[in-house]
């Protein structure tokens, strides 16, 4: 199997709140182009150390990035690397932190903010620092290093869900209606994507609390989403997916070798 595949992780989403109030991507599953699963995340809920997990399939404790403190590259192959490796092209828009684990840490705006070098792991990149930044901007550097670079491989990573949790808490109009539009960005895109043939997970790293953070073991902070979308996925209801196995799937739909990486073969077409 080979083909281009775009993961979109959508920082701080709770499976609830993606559940119930993203009615695009609902809208999908009803009309059968999409699975939506529910997912468990790695402990502690927290983003560095899941940012780790998702792009390497290696659980916080055993990657030693057990905190958003830890600021050093990823002692672990990861996506990135492995694609490659096999002489794929990688890309992502999200936040510095991503850079600072597979690319180059600490993060130097001035010469990392934009990256465009076909030796780092992450070859083409927008990486912005403030959770802030715009989600529908976020979306047109991700958009722009698509079609600019054709990359086989992009992560597409916004914050803005995750910085209305902090500011308004789990259960707040504000963290439900960034969601929403989340949804609502995602509908420009996907159609996109679905006809070019790409195929498309999107998850979360953690969900929220009311408490305005997360980080324990809370349904609302470790519940998350999985939608996937593309020809190449079973949609299989009853599969069950590890946080610590989207590496290995990526790497399996990209067609390139996943060393030691957990897979979750029941996800894919021909279990493969």
């Amino acid at each position: 199997m080979s083909e281009k595949v775009i993961l979109v992780v959508l920082d701080g989403l709770s499976y609830s709140v993606a559940h119930h109030c993203m009615g695009y991507l609902n809208g999908l599953i009803k009309a059968d182009s999409a699975t939506l699963y529910k997912m468990e995340c790695e402990l502690p809920s927290m983003s560095r150390p899941l940012y780790e997990c998702i792009l390497t399939g290696i659980s916080p404790v055993k990657s030693g990035i057990v905190n958003n403190e830890v600021v050093r590259l990823s002692h672990f192959d990861s996506v990135f690397s492995l694609a490659r490796k096999a002489g794929k092209i990688t890309a992502a828009a999200a936040y510095y932190w991503v850079s600072e684990l597979y690319n180059r840490a600490p993060f130097v705006a001035i010469r990392d903010r934009f990256t465009h070098d076909e030796q780092l792991a992450i070859q083409y990149g927008c990486f912005y620092q403030a959770d802030s930044y715009p989600d529908d901007h976020l979306f047109i550097d991700a958009e722009y290093l698509r079609t600019q670079y054709s990359p086989d491989f992009l992560l597409i990573h916004p914050m803005n869900i995750d910085d209305a949790g902090h500011k308004f808490g789990f259960d707040s109009a504000q963290y439900r209606n960034t969601a929403r539009k989340a949804d609502i960005i995602l509908s420009n895109y996907i159609p996109t994507w679905i006809e070019q043939g790409y195929q498309v997970i999107i998850t979360s790293d953690h969900g929220m609390n009311n408490d305005r953070s997360h980080g324990g073991i809370l349904p609302e902070e470790c519940t998350v989403p999985l939608f996937v979308i593309g020809t190449q996925f079973s949609h299989d209801p009853q599969c069950e997916m590890e946080q610590t196995a989207i590496c290995g799937t990526l790497c399996a739909l990209l067609g390139v070798n996943y060393p030691d990486k957990s897979v979750c073969h029941e996800l894919l077409v021909g279990g493969n």
